[in-house]
C-alpha cells in the first residue's frame, strides 16, 4: 500500500455521550457525526488511564503507562517520570524516518519541558493541561487579527471544602468573538500547515501526518455567550448517577466529591454548566469541520485517514464528582473513537480498542513496521471490516496511578461487567447489564462470587503478562482461586 497521510484530532476530557453520533438527540456535532458516518465508530473504545499526561504518553510511545513511566501530570506529579525515556521513541519519530512531514499542534503535555519540537515534529510547544490564554504566540496573534484580548465574566466557583472560600473555577463567558477563542487560534495553525504539507503532497509525494489538538472541552468551561446560551438547561437531562450515594465504594470518592464542591450546585445549576459543557463541544465541532472542508478543497479527501479520539472523559455532575480522578467509571474511561480510512467501509465495531492501539495503526497505514516492544495491536484489519480473532478484543484494562494525589486502581472490563481493584479499600464489581450507571457495587454480593473470581483470576494474569508490578499485591490480597504467590525470581508460581 502506498503511503497515506493521516489528519488527526483530538479532544480533552470529551464525554462520548456529548456527540450525535453516539446517540445525544440535543447536541449538535454535524462534522463530527458526517465522519463518523463515512468511517468506523467505536462504541468500546478507552484510555489506558484517564489522565492527560499519561494517556497522550501512551499514544504517542505505544506502551502502557507503568511501562513509559509518566504516571501522572507534571503538574501534579506524585514522583513519577516527569520526561519520557529517550529509549522510548515516538511514533512520530519513526514516520519521519520514513520519510514523512508532521506536524503538532496545539495540546501536548507529554512530560513538563519537551515539545513537539524537541522530537522533530513541526509545531510550538503549548505547555501545561489548560487553554494558553496567556501565551505569546495566542496574544500576537489576537493583536495581528484585531480581536480583543482573553476576558472572562461571570465565572462559576466552586466551594473549597475545608472553609477557605472560593474553589475551582468551573466555566465562564469568555468575553472574545468564537473566531478570537484558542480553538480557532489552533485551527488557523493547522490550517497553515495543512497548505504547506498538501502543496508538498501535490509536488513531491512527501506523506504527512497533521495534528490538531484542543484543550476543550476540558473545564474550566471559558466560551462566548453564544456557545455559552446556544442550549437551553431545561431540555438537558441530568446523568442518572447523580443519584450516587458512595454506599459500600471507596471513601476517597466521596473525599472528592467534596473537593470539587460537587452538592454545592443544585439540580438547575448542574443543567446549566451540562449545557455549556455541550455548548463548549459544538464549538469544536465547528473547528473540525473547517479542517475537513481544507481537506476536502485541497483535494486530499481520497489520500487521508482522518482519526478523531479524546485522552479520557469527563464526569461533569456524573456520580456526584467533576473532573477526573480516583473512580474508574465509564463516564471518564470510554472515549470517542472515529476513524476515516478511504476506500474502507462505514461501520460501527463493538469491539474493544484503546488509545494505545492507535499508535502501531497510524504506522500501519503509513506501511512503517511496528516496533518489538508496542503493547498495542493495529485496528487496521478491523476498519477494513475484518472480525478480530475470537477472544481477542472481548475485554479491556485499564491503570490509574494518581491525580492530586498518588493512588493505584486497576480495572478490568469485559462486555458485562467491570471489576476494579483498589488496593487501599475495597473492591469494586459492576454489572453494566443491570446497573449501566455503575451505582451498586456487588463485589461482596454471593450472587456475584463467581463473576468475581473470574475477573479477578483474569486481571491477574494479564497484569503478570504485561509485567504490570499491581500483580504483586494482588498475589496475596484478592480473592484468586487456586492461590498464586510470586516465586524468587518474581515470576508468579500457581499453589495448589
Amino acid at each position: 500500500m502506498s503511503p497515506r497521510n493521516v489528519l488527526f484530532l483530538m479532544t480533552d476530557q470529551h464525554r462520548v455521550d456529548t456527540l450525535g453520533c453516539y446517540g445525544n438527540p440535543l447536541v449538535r456535532t454535524p462534522a463530527l457525526d458526517a465522519l463518523a458516518a463515512e468511517g468506523t465508530r467505536f462504541d468500546r473504545f478507552y484510555t489506558p488511564t484517564a489522565i492527560c499526561t499519561p494517556a497522550r504518553a501512551s499514544l504517542a510511545t505505544g506502551l502502557h503507562p507503568f511501562r513509559h513511566g509518566l504516571l501522572v501530570n507534571p503538574e501534579r506529579n506524585g514522583g513519577s517520570r516527569d520526561e519520557l525515556d529517550d529509549s522510548q521513541p515516538m511514533f512520530a519519530t519513526r514516520l519521519m524516518e520514513h520519510g514523512y512531514r508532521v506536524g503538532h499542534v496545539g495540546k501536548w503535555h507529554i512530560g513538563r519541558e519537551r515539545g513537539p519540537e524537541s522530537y522533530g515534529l513541526d509545531g510550538e510547544h503549548l505547555p501545561g493541561a489548560l487553554n494558553p490564554f496567556h501565551h505569546p504566540s495566542y496574544t500576537k496573534w489576537l493583536q495581528d487579527e484585531g480581536f480583543p484580548p482573553f476576558a472572562v465574566r461571570e465565572p462559576v466557583f466552586g466551594t473549597a471544602a475545608n472553609g477557605t472560600g472560593r474553589g475551582h473555577l468551573i466555566a465562564g463567558r469568555l468575553q472574545q468573538p468564537a473566531e478570537a477563542t484558542l480553538e480557532a487560534f489552533l485551527t488557523e495553525r493547522t490550517l497553515e500547515l495543512l497548505d504547506r504539507y498538501a502543496a508538498g503532497w501535490k509536488a513531491s509525494g512527501t506523506p504527512f501526518m497533521l495534528s490538531c489538538h484542543w484543550y476543550g472541552p476540558h473545564l474550566p468551561y471559558l466560551i462566548p455567550d453564544a456557545y455559552y446560551d446556544l442550549y437551553d438547561p431545561e431540555s438537558v437531562p441530568l446523568p442518572a448517577s447523580m443519584a450516587e450515594t458512595f454506599a459500600g465504594k471507596p471513601d476517597v470518592q466521596r473525599r472528592y466529591c467534596e473537593y470539587w464542591s460537587s452538592d454545592d450546585f443544585d439540580a438547575a445549576a448542574w443543567r446549566k454548566l451540562i449545557a455549556v459543557y455541550w455548548g463548549y463541544v459544538t464549538m469544536i465541532d465547528h473547528q473540525v469541520g473547517r479542517l475537513l472542508d481544507a481537506l476536502r478543497s485541497h483535494g486530499l479527501w481520497d489520500d487521508t485517514a482522518v482519526v478523531f479520539t479524546a485522552d479520557h472523559g469527563e464526569f461533569t455532575g456524573a456520580h456526584r464528582l467533576n473532573d477526573k480522578g480516583p473512580a474508574m467509571y465509564e463516564d471518564i474511561y470510554r472515549v470517542p473513537a472515529l476513524v476515516r480510512v478511504p476506500g474502507a467501509p462505514a461501520q460501527v465495531s463493538d469491539d474493544f480498542a484503546t488509545l494505545i492501539d492507535l499508535n502501531p495503526t497510524l504506522l500501519d497505514l503509513a506501511g512503517v513496521p511496528v516496533p518489538e516492544g508496542c503493547d498495542g495491536e493495529s485496528l487496521l484489519p478491523l476498519l477494513h471490516g475484518e472480525p478480530a480473532a475470537e477472544g481477542t478484543r472481548d475485554q479491556v484494562v485499564a491503570e490509574f496511578h494518581g491525580h492530586h494525589f498518588p493512588y493505584s486502581q486497576r480495572m478490568i472490563r469485559d462486555r458485562r461487567h467491570k471489576l476494579v481493584f483498589n488496593p487501599e479499600s475495597v473492591h469494586e464489581l459492576y454489572d453494566l447489564e443491570t446497573d449501566p450507571h455503575e451505582l451498586h457495587n456487588v463485589y461482596e454480593s454471593p450472587a456475584y462470587a463467581g463473576v468475581r473470581r473470574g475477573l479477578t483470576d483474569r486481571l491477574y494474569r494479564e497484569l503478570l503478562r504485561r509485567g504490570d508490578p499491581a500483580y504483586t499485591w494482588m498475589s496475596y490480597m484478592s480473592d484468586i482461586g487456586g492461590g498464586r504467590a510470586p516465586d524468587v525470581d518474581g515470576v508468579a508460581a500457581e499453589v495448589s
